[in-house]
């Protein structure tokens, strides 16, 4: 069996090795650490996240550099700020017993000026943010003239995130003589055309298959109405009550949505989205890092370049667009050999994405029924067992309040006490789950759900049994500091009633989109059609043939509303066309 020691390491990276208590190489460490320091070729190496792809090139390099020499020979280029830190605190624990070897990390998101003074004397190991380094190269505060070896951490991850000019511009400053060690998860055609690019007589090494996933990652999937998508959410969180996870939604409205909701209802949440500034998303990340928090919600763009290990579960609260997107999210789970779990909440007109995802990745999902509430309640209840037979006893602190307390109890028989306790701690779910309904999609296409009879779904989900609902768009957006309950607000005001049903609230830049049932999306096209203050428009939102078959369906409706002109004369005007609407600026 391959040892640290056989590869040829120093003697001060060895002990730094040990005193980690890292015993044998990883796969892609016995594969690339003897390359990098044997070859003098690039390398392209494909590897899973978490597969120990730092010490792979972290070890050989640190073996190479020439401590002695106070300039920039190895520059590390990561995605994201959190990937950047990693790295920088990987190679420091590996460089311990190495006094000269100075590393660096420098990002975006902090004080400028600070990392200027870090490199005041030039480091031998920088690693960097794109964006950052090249603010610092226009400042002229860093050379890469000396740059033998140049690593592209999680290059699909760059590329995804809008990186490419960066790097191509990045790889012009560095010496053509330089070695480049591309390190990727997934190969997007973009990656090929880099190493095409920018590579000279590159050896590829892949550990596992292209674009698959890791092989320690079990793939499950639940099918239900997309209506009951939080609440199949819920289900799977407790019947996993050990659960530490990532839960991946679309958008940032359902981020935080979804995030709320599950605060709202106990469970120890919380989001990560676009419209954190950084120090609320360092701190929640810290927070989920030492798991204060056992379920984050995010997007995928607040998402790269999270490092952190032992998730248990990944969920897909929606499917992603990309299968390579798939492979990212589940390639969080299942690191350093552990099991893990990627969970797909999909609906029945997903079940074609479902069979693609399984041909990338080659990997076979397995479907499985929502738990009932007597399998959730039978699972936190042997939960509950397992802490109390596990849990550690303070006899010093303890054994003072026993007498008082076997006296208090002593009327009662053992089963009756463990009765109690179990009760105790345990009606919450019996009460919440008592007659919970089957949330999946029946096999037969005639077989009929039953119906509630809880107060598990909420009203937003009662609801939707009324029909179809409409995806409509107002030319309401964040320039004009739209917030939801700003277009809730306007909508209240204009239509003069509450109970119209608006979710799915999503704003982009120009616009505001939400869902609305059919029936009611008349009566909200009329109250603003009739409502003639400042201009605002209404319309269907055109996303999906479903949407497209009821814009087709209504035409007679929408084709006919009229409206006055300025010379007082009723004119037609186009389904398509805007209404024109005006609004008081308290919905601002």
């Amino acid at each position: 069996m391959t040892t640290f020691e056989n590869l040829g390491l120093r003697n001060e990276i060895i002990n730094a090795v040990d005193f980690l208590g890292f015993e044998n190489p990883m796969p892609v460490q016995e594969q690339v650490i003897p390359f990098v320091m044997n070859e003098t070729c690039d390398l392209i190496a494909l590897a899973q996240t978490g597969t120990g792809k730092t010490a792979a090139f972290g070890l050989p390099l640190l073996n190479l550099i020439s401590s002695d020499k106070k300039q920039i020979q190895v520059l590390i280029l990561s995605p994201t700020r959190e990937l950047c830190i990693q790295i920088s605190n990987d190679l420091k624990n590996y460089s311990q017993y190495m006094s000269k070897t100075k590393i660096v990390p420098v990002y975006g998101g902090e004080n400028i000026s600070s990392q200027i003074k870090q490199l005041t004397e030039q480091p031998q190991i920088l690693v960097a943010t794109p964006g950052r380094l090249i603010d610092l190269i226009n400042r002229k505060k860093v050379r890469l003239d000396s740059v033998q070896f140049l690593v592209l951490d999680e290059a699909d991850e760059m590329l995804n995130m809008g990186f490419q000019e960066d790097l191509e511009t990045i790889l012009q400053s560095v010496p053509d003589e330089r070695r480049t060690l591309l390190f990727s998860a997934t190969m997007p055609k973009e990656i090929e055309q880099i190493a095409q690019k920018y590579m000279n007589d590159s050896k590829s090494i892949s550990i596992g298959i292209r674009n698959s996933g890791s092989d320690n990652v079990e793939h499950i999937y639940y099918t239900v109405q997309a209506s009951n998508r939080y609440l199949a959410l819920k289900r799977i969180v407790d019947i996993n009550p050990d659960i530490y996870g990532i839960v991946f939604c679309r958008t940032r409205q359902e981020t935080k949505e979804v995030a709320e909701k599950l605060m709202r209802d106990g469970y120890n949440a919380d989001a990560l989205h676009g419209d954190l500034s950084q120090p609320q998303r360092d701190s929640v990340m810290n927070k989920f890092r030492i798991r204060n928090l056992q379920i984050l919600v995010a997007t995928d763009v607040a998402a790269r370049g999270l490092d952190v290990n032992d998730l248990t579960h990944i969920i897909n609260y929606n499917l992603p667009d990309d299968v390579e997107i798939y492979t990212h999210r589940s390639g969080r789970t299942g690191r350093a050999n552990k099991k893990g779990i990627a969970i797909s909440i999909i609906h029945t007109r997903e079940q074609n994405r479902i069979r693609t995802i399984e041909r990338m990745v080659k990997k076979t999902f397995k479907k499985e029924s929502v738990p009932s509430g007597l399998d959730i309640c039978k699972r936190q209840l042997f939960y509950l067992i397992e802490r109390m037979e596990h849990v550690q006893i303070n006899d010093e602190q303890i054994d003072q309040f026993l007498p008082h307390v076997f006296k208090k109890l002593d009327y009662l028989q053992k089963e009756d006490i463990i009765r109690r306790f179990v009760s105790l701690e345990f009606n919450r779910f019996l009460d919440y789950y008592k007659n919970a309904v089957d949330l999946n999609i029946p096999d037969k296409p005639n077989q009929k759900l039953p119906k509630e009879r809880n107060y598990e779904r909420n009203n937003d989900e009662k609801t939707s049994k009324r029909g179809q609902r409409i995806r409509m768009k107002i030319n309401f957006g964040a320039k004009q500091n739209a917030s939801p309950r700003a277009v809730l607000g306007l909508i209240n005001d204009i239509t003069n009633d509450k109970s119209i049903n608006i979710s799915n609230i999503e704003i982009s830049n120009k616009f505001t989109f939400f869902d609305v049932f059919a029936d009611q999306s008349k009566q909200l096209v009329n109250a603003f059609y009739r409502n003639n203050r400042t201009a605002f428009a209404l319309d269907v939102a055109k996303e999906g043939k479903r949407q497209k078959q009821y814009h087709n369906e209504e035409n007679n409706f929408y084709g006919n509303i009229h409206r006055r002109s300025k010379s007082g004369k009723s004119q037609r005007s186009n389904g398509n066309k805007c209404r024109k609407n005006r609004m008081s600026k308290k919905h601002f």
